[in-house]
């Protein structure tokens, strides 16, 4: 089910609303909650019913594993077992057929290809699980009831693609009770989430979509691109992934608050980053915390010199690109962060070295870095969309490096049947030109730039879960409950609605 559907927004989250605040005042002892269990069971099996009973084993097994570890002695070998399972589990269904194509390509074998099909949300519950098996390991969790970890897991709003969330973050949540005015903000903060998320996917994402595919299209086709609409694809899709994302976290963190759970920071304006370091501190920041915790930490991080750090860095990337997909792509897109936060740590060290740190850390160095920063992750994620490297060169190589200055034909007439094309032809415009393609660029680049996010935008109501010495800055437009206020989120919800008769899947649906 997903959450830029009318079944979610219109008859899912509602009905589900309703049942559990009747519950929740009832008092009976935690009928609530069990209520939650079973409406994300319900939730993930309207995918596929068949693998409701995979994640479920997942998460028995866990929950034992997770008790044997608060109790013996040895600690080590039981969670290298959790681990060993958990991975198991992902490598089986999402990696089996990667690894025998790759061996069929290069060893030239004819091992048939099984055809597995990926359980949704593989790679998050898995991820989820195994920061619980380590912190139960360092004793950083309470024991609670099977019920409770079930809940935890299968949480609806956080279980298809996150944010990543711990158990000791969620546990005391959904187990504290709350007053009637605590309900009204609880809902209007949640209301205002989903709000500015369905915003963000069905009005910008889905929209941008329209100039990402057929360039993307053409590519793999091997037809040779103009440099703009080259140029226009491979940032297009920047913002398109950001917003897609961005978009269906806020909805999970809207949806989460209804029911009074505060989920985790997961976006914090990413394009206004002036270093590929600072970018992954802003990006899905907690796939970013759960790769530095428990991957680069436990390579050894920086406490062996520079070369380890290199080298650890390269493997939590390389890893880090292969659990976003099984293909050579991701592989690769792993790697060029692994070498641009190699790249940014050395000039650092070497601005440190020369005495030149504070000089280039002017402010008029800053729009320069902040492009720079832009463009490089720009061309990291053309290799990320791409079907295959030659698609993704076929994309780089008429934006970076044969440019042209034809005039561009590929997307002509691309928002004839969108919103923003409708809007835009009561100008007069002809349906060929660029200028919508443009506009929507340049509204894009706005809302990245220019306005706060969503959470600076709600931080008088403290919406999300933000680790202490880690602040917010607010944003110059922020939310109030007023007239115009509520004028606003109408009109972006009544964008988004209209927008709903064509449903397009979360990028990150089905990892």
């Amino acid at each position: 089910m997903l959450f830029n559907s009318a079944e979610y927004l219109f008859l899912f989250l509602p009905l589900v609303l309703i049942v559990y605040l009747f519950l929740a005042r009832q008092g009976r002892k935690e009928s609530h909650l069990v209520w939650l269990v079973l409406v994300s069971m319900f939730f993930y099996a309207v995918w596929e019913p068949v693998y409701l009973a995979l994640i479920l084993a997942s998460i028995t097994v866990n929950f034992c594993l997770g008790k044997k570890l608060a109790y013996t002695q040895a600690r080590r070998q039981w969670l290298a077992l959790g681990v060993v399972f958990n991975l198991g589990l992902l490598g089986y269904f999402k990696y089996t057929g990667f690894f025998v194509d790759t061996l069929n390509h290069f060893w030239l074998w004819l091992i048939p290809l099984p055809e597995i099909t990926l359980p949704l949300a593989i790679s998050f519950f898995t991820f989820q699980q195994i920061a619980y098996l380590v912190d139960v390991s360092r004793s950083e969790c309470e024991e609670y009831e099977f019920r409770h970890y079930a809940l935890f897991v299968l949480f609806f709003p956080q279980l298809i693609a996150g944010p990543i969330v711990h158990h000791k973050e969620m546990m005391p949540q959904f187990l504290r009770s709350r007053d009637r005015q605590q309900y009204s903000a609880d809902f209007a903060v949640g209301i205002t989430f989903i709000t500015i998320g369905l915003f963000k996917k069905v009005v910008i994402a889905d929209s941008l979509a329209l100039i990402v595919d057929p360039v993307f299209a053409a590519a793999d086709q091997g037809v040779a691109l103009n440099s703009v609409d080259a140029l226009l694809g491979m940032f297009a899709f920047s913002f398109q992934i950001y917003f897609d994302f961005s978009g269906y976290s806020d909805i999970a963190i809207g949806s989460a608050r209804l029911f009074g759970i505060k989920l985790p920071e997961n976006f914090r304006s990413p394009y206004k980053s002036r270093s590929i370091i600072e970018i992954w501190r802003r990006w899905h920041m907690t796939l970013s915390k759960f790769l530095r915790d428990y991957l680069y930490f436990s390579f050894g991080g920086n406490r062996f010199g520079s070369a380890r750090r290199y080298r650890n860095l390269m493997l939590t990337m390389l890893l880090g690109g292969l659990w976003h997909g099984a293909a050579w792509t991701f592989v690769i897109w792993g790697g060029l962060h692994g070498l641009y936060l190699c790249i940014n740590h050395a000039w650092r060290a070497l601005l440190d070295y020369i005495g030149l740190r504070e000089f280039f850390a002017r402010a008029w160095f800053q729009p320069a870095y902040l492009m720079l920063t832009f463009l490089v992750w720009s061309i990291a994620f053309v290799v990320f969309r791409a079907p295959d490297v030659a698609a993704a060169w076929g994309v780089l190589e008429p934006a970076l490096v044969n440019i042209s200055i034809e005039p561009p034909r590929l997307l002509e007439g691309v928002f004839t049947s969108k919103i923003l094309g409708t809007l835009i032809s009561f100008t007069n415009i002809a349906a060929i030109s660029y200028i919508p393609v443009y506009l929507l660029m340049a509204m894009a680049c706005s809302i990245c730039w220019l306005l706060p996010n969503t959470q600076q935008f709600l931080l008088q109501q403290r919406p999300l879960l933000i680790p202490d010495g880690d602040p917010i800055a607010p944003g110059w437009l922020a939310w109030s409950p007023s007239f115009a206020m509520a004028g606003i989120m109408a009109f972006l919800l009544v964008m988004s609605l209209l927008s709903l008769s064509s449903l397009s899947r979360f990028i990150y649906f089905q990892f």
